[in-house]
């Protein structure tokens, strides 16, 4: 079971014209904007990641208006634990719970999270937060993450889980986010 405290949020690569040409991309859109602010009301870090931003431009601005005050970390490899800007911040939260979210499912997205289980983390994918530019492709890298070792869950399932519970004032935010 995943608990606030040990828990972080990767956002992986939701970038430029790439963004834009995902499976489903409005509905990958508003549920990454629903897990970022939820996030924020839960207090869980979020670790926010750019592939070569100078090549594939910025974070879509509907996800990136709920990131303020935070800076992308910028990587050239597929996975993002192979990046050092990433493990020292990824380190300096000490958490092992990891929501992957982000693009393209079938390759930065299983990579980072094949990468992630094999040191030992506990890893689940937030299905309607992850995309690839066809369907087949985000089936496969989910399959491939649950293949490794990880699991799957969506964003009112996390959500609720990290909850636990139906009362206090981040229930009443989340309910408000997710109607």
């Amino acid at each position: 079971m995943f608990e606030t405290g040990k828990t972080i949020m990767l956002l992986i690569d939701v970038q430029g014209r790439l963004a834009q040409l995902m499976h489903e991309k409005d509905e990958l859109f508003r549920s990454l904007e629903i897990m970022v602010q939820a996030m924020k009301i839960l207090e869980i870090p979020i670790i926010w990641m750019e592939q070569v931003p100078e090549n594939l431009g910025s974070t879509t601005e509907s996800v990136s208006r709920h990131l303020t005050g935070m800076t992308p970390i910028e990587k050239f490899s597929f996975s993002c634990c192979n990046d050092l800007g990433f493990k020292e911040k990824f380190d300096s939260f000490g958490r092992k719970q990891v929501l992957l979210t982000g693009i393209e499912t079938h390759i930065c997205v299983f990579q980072t999270g094949r990468d992630l289980i094999a040191q030992g983390c506990e890893v689940q994918v937030v299905a309607d937060c992850v995309s690839s530019r066809t369907l087949e492709n985000k089936r496969i890298g989910i399959e491939r993450i649950v293949q490794e070792g990880g699991s799957v869950t969506c964003v009112e399932m996390i959500l609720f889980e990290l909850l636990k519970e139906a009362r206090g004032d981040r229930f009443k935010q989340i309910i408000r986010l997710i109607k």
